[in-house]
């Protein structure tokens, strides 16, 4: 059946936008930018068909959601910094067929998921700007996931990975990457200094926290990281309450997982965040150590093995 061939986390800071335009900022994320076309060089070397975005600039507050529509094409200018993206085209198509598929295995599984390929919902800059720089032929097809997830547990983002795994490996034929699109400590600079960190870290204590995962991602330390993913999360200011990394992990097989990252674009500061590009390597799954569903176990719709939905 299908492959989830390759697997990343990466960076989508609106600087690199900026870094392609005349003015100050210009030629200041290359190494960022460079780190992304490679991702899309190796994904055409896998022969990948769809790209999907865990996407922590798509908030919701219920559920879990993709978006799977057929095709997107605009212009998109930024709520949140409408000075970093403005008037930015962009067009990408979508995969509504693997959209639905993803949203009913997780189902199955106890992640309540919905999967919308008939809206007007365009994707977030989270997709956006990483495809600007991965798919500017349109090779691929990009599905987009809600990863800004207010209310959930990072236990049910861990099984709605491996449930989307699943669904590539058992019902979809065709070769699939996935991006966990999101910072590391995400603490912005404090209103007033954030030209003095426009290539800083916020603060040392997070800088050096941020250090100490690249490092265990270095060393395949997994059983200590996903222990320690909540409390980074919190602690460490992780963007989207680190629901992309959540996602990341559980598609890989959670503390079981047994590879080295390797680092692509290596960790730099960008208005007081963390970011990094860094692969993932795939390898061979059972899944026994992904978190089972929590919030459906906890209000009573669902057994694992058994759906009551």
């Amino acid at each position: 059946m299908g492959k989830l061939a390759l697997a990343a986390k990466i960076t989508h800071v609106p600087s690199m936008y900026l870094s392609e335009l005349d003015g100050p900022r210009k030629g200041t994320r290359q190494a960022a930018i460079d780190g992304h076309y490679e991702i899309a060089r190796r994904c055409k070397e896998l022969n990948v068909d769809t790209i999907i975005v865990f996407d922590t600039h798509w908030l919701v507050n219920a559920n879990y959601h993709i978006n799977c529509a057929p095709h997107f094409k605009g212009t998109y200018t930024s709520n949140e910094l409408p000075h970093f993206i403005k008037n930015m085209d962009y067009e990408v198509y979508g995969n509504p067929e693997l959209g639905k598929i993803i949203a009913k295995v997780c189902n199955e599984q106890g992640v309540e998921t919905l999967a919308h390929d008939e809206t007007t919902l365009a994707p977030e800059y989270g997709t956006l700007v990483p495809m600007r720089y991965m798919n500017q032929d349109l090779h691929f097809k990009v599905i987009s996931v809600s990863a800004l997830l207010t209310v959930h547990y990072l236990n049910d983002s861990a099984r709605f990975g491996w449930a989307l795994r699943e669904a590539i490996e058992k019902h979809y034929d065709g070769n699939v990457a996935i991006l966990a699109s999101g910072s590391l400590s995400h603490r912005f600079a404090q209103n007033g200094s954030a030209p003095d960190f426009a290539h800083k870290i916020w603060s040392p204590f997070l800088e050096s926290l941020d250090e100490s995962v690249v490092k265990m991602w270095e060393n395949a330390e997994w059983d200590t990281f996903c222990e320690m993913l909540p409390e980074y999360a919190a602690k460490g200011h992780g963007e989207g309450f680190m629901h992309d990394t959540a996602m990341l992990l559980g598609a890989l097989g959670w503390s079981e997982y047994d590879q080295k990252v390797e680092v692509l674009t290596p960790y730099f500061g960008a208005s007081g965040t963390g970011q990094i590009n860094a692969i993932f390597p795939v390898s061979p799954q059972t899944g026994a150590a992904v978190p089972k569903p929590q919030a459906s176990a906890e209000n009573g719709t669902f057994t694992y093995g058994k759906s009551r939905l």
